[in-house]
């Protein structure tokens, strides 16, 4: 029996269907697709992933912001987004800033040589500053503010330890960012705390400690 040109006509075209889906790669039985239940898996396993790394990556920026000093005894909680200046910190304190805003924090432990009354760092302190607003918080701390002369804005917090040691906090920012910064610098300034020191092993207390 002949063929009709019609039949003749389909096996080319079925072939050439044959080889544009082998080119395409989808070679692959259909019983080897992925199922749906492995589809989610796969997604759900994802996302878990996904938020895992948010949850370390924020754990990270909390540790970075909560900065604790056992060695001299105290800590403080840095403002968020700020990175701190690992140059200028050290075994004493910390330098933290807001990056390309010329604002910056330091909170450092010092020895009181000569053991002064918190009176007499004050005066030490604020002398050749402006316009220098505070107050004493009893006999051991004082809060207060002051230009720099250099159109900068200073806010200090200032606490003498009962072992005679001072812990300076001062919050920097330009005085023309006054709006922007008085609210984090009084909040930083405000979760200032002071602890008993645990010096590291072999290191002499300070040399105006008190035994008590």
């Amino acid at each position: 029996m002949t063929r009709s040109p019609s039949i003749r006509l389909a096996l080319p075209l079925a072939l050439s269907f044959s080889l544009m889906i082998a080119a395409c790669g989808r070679q692959e039985p259909v019983g080897d697709l992925p199922s749906s239940e492995d589809l989610a898996e796969a997604a759900n396993a994802a996302a878990a992933e996904a938020a895992q790394n948010v949850s370390r990556d924020e754990t990270e920026a909390e540790d970075n912001r909560n900065y604790v000093n056992n060695a001299r005894g105290f800590s403080i909680t840095l403002p968020e987004g700020w990175v701190r200046d690992a140059a200028a910190s050290n075994e004493n304190g910390v330098v933290s800033e807001d990056p390309g805003a010329g604002a910056d924090i330091r909170i450092f432990w010092s020895q009181n040589a000569g053991d002064k009354d918190l009176q007499q760092v004050v005066e030490g302190m604020t002398q050749g500053s402006e316009a220098v607003d505070g107050d004493f918080i009893g006999t051991n701390e004082y809060r207060g503010t002051a230009n720099d002369g250099e159109g900068n804005s200073v806010a200090v917090r200032l606490i003498r330890k009962p072992d005679g040691s001072l812990i300076t906090a001062t919050f920097v920012f330009p005085e023309m960012l006054s709006e922007q910064y008085l609210a984090i610098g009084q909040r930083t300034l405000d979760s200032l705390r002071v602890f008993t020191a645990s010096p590291p092993a072999g290191e002499a207390p300070a040399d105006n400690a008190t035994e008590g």
